[in-house]
């Protein structure tokens, strides 16, 4: 973790005071120092940008190359919120940034970006150093409790109450997935109670519950479906279809191809009760490709062999077969095929949103003006996770997170300016 010395707590904040250390908020403080602002900011943890590094674990996706119009398309119906972000601070200004802490970055063959060494760690520790170099005043291990009588910010800190007034405040406390790391929804209960609009928080970016059976749970948790097609119909009745790679879990099946369809998935299953999935196990392969195939005499070798024969699949591909068709479809070369090419499987739930990767709900648009302050309780200012938006994993999350706290940063300097 970087090391993050503690400052004490001021009586009064001469400056901004920023509540969160993940992206979002150490964007809006170095946003706002580069101005000549006097910042403090507070972590409950005891250090800060644990989900950042947790995230970077397996390669710090840090944004993406595709060109802006499809990048913001990503955000959906946030779309035209999140393009006003990405105009001022968008994935190649996000990638100058990571130069300047010494990070270069390349483009993978997915159009992903990453650092160079694929690490977050040492991102995070440039940063965290620049910050307080900077003058950034860092205060962890406090746990913002809402605001008392006098409006002033209450934390709780080693046992004891604290009280801080505020002129300017950025509040960057992430959604509610991975809450071990901070990120609990907590605050949801205390906006609302200031008249503040919140959606509730779901997962996004998450798994579904299929409800295997205990064969197929046991055998084939944590196997990898590759390459598949998915075949499903959004919200507008409108037909899709995507390429990727999935895994299979203990209770359904998740994994990038399945984040990426998360949001019509579960809408879906809000509006009908359950959502269906079709997955292609042979991409490349034609139903009338797989008719011929399948037509062939089995010549007394079990179904797994005839299919990894003839049309290639074995594994987890073929543990599904067997999972969702009849033992007399089995043995129809008809359905088998049509099975293979299209294969239902109906996803019951997703899962909770403490496993998600990330969340969507949060403080709706409408609750704060363009420039992220809070309607209802003016010098407030929302950014990252917990302002109602989401994307697919790909570094859209972390580049809008980014921009975001950029923007609220902005906007603070202008209202202590005032």
């Amino acid at each position: 973790m970087p090391d993050v010395s503690y400052s004490p707590l001021p009586a009064r904040a001469s400056g901004l005071v920023i509540i969160g250390g993940g992206p979002a908020g150490l964007m809006a403080a170095e946003t706002a120092r580069a101005a000549g602002i006097e910042v403090d900011l507070f972590e409950a943890k005891g250090s800060v940008g644990r989900k950042f590094l947790i995230a970077g674990k397996g390669g710090m996706n840090l944004t993406h190359s595709e060109p802006l119009p499809q990048f913001i398309a990503r955000y959906r119906e946030r779309a035209p919120q999140v393009a006003a972000w990405l105009q001022d601070f968008g994935p190649e200004d996000l990638r100058a940034w990571a130069r300047g802490l010494g990070v270069e970055t390349f483009v993978g063959s997915s159009g992903r970006v990453f650092p160079s060494d694929l690490k977050a760690a040492p991102l995070l520790r440039g940063w965290v150093r620049r910050l307080r170099e900077a003058g950034v005043r860092f205060h962890v291990g406090h746990r913002w409790t809402g605001w008392n009588e006098q409006g002033a910010l209450t934390f709780e800190h080693a046992g004891n109450r604290l009280a801080l007034h505020s002129r300017a405040t950025v509040l960057a406390l992430g959604g509610a997935s991975w809450p071990q790391l901070g990120s609990d929804g907590a605050w949801q209960a205390l906006l609302a109670a200031r008249g503040v609009g919140v959606e509730p928080l779901q997962p996004a970016n998450c798994g579904f519950d299929i409800g295997w059976s205990p064969h197929m749970a046991q055998r084939h948790a944590g196997a990898p479906l590759k390459p598949v097609v998915a075949h499903w119909t959004d919200l507008h009745g409108q037909a899709k279809w995507q390429q990727g790679e999935c895994v299979v879990t203990a209770t359904g099946i998740e994994g990038s191809l399945v984040y990426a369809l998360a949001a019509d998935l579960r809408e879906t299953i809000a509006r009908d009760g359950q959502a269906v999935l079709h997955l292609d196990l042979a991409p490349g392969q034609s139903l009338e490709q797989l008719r011929q195939a399948l037509s062939r005499p089995r010549k007394g070798r079990s179904l797994s062999e005839f299919l990894r024969r003839q049309v290639h699949l074995q594994g987890a591909k073929t543990a599904l077969i067997h999972e969702v068709l009849t033992k007399d479809a089995l043995q129809d070369g008809e359905q088998l095929a049509q099975a293979i090419h299209r294969l239902p499987l109906t996803l019951l739930r997703p899962r909770p949103v403490a496993e998600a990767i990330s969340s969507a709900g949060g403080v709706r648009s409408d609750a704060a003006d363009a420039s992220l302050m809070l309607h209802a309780l003016p010098g407030v200012f929302c950014a990252g996770e917990m302002l109602d938006w989401e994307a697919p994993t790909g570094g859209y999350l972390f580049t809008a997170s980014f921009a975001s706290g950029r923007r609220a940063g902005q906007a603070a300097v202008r209202w202590l300016a005032r």
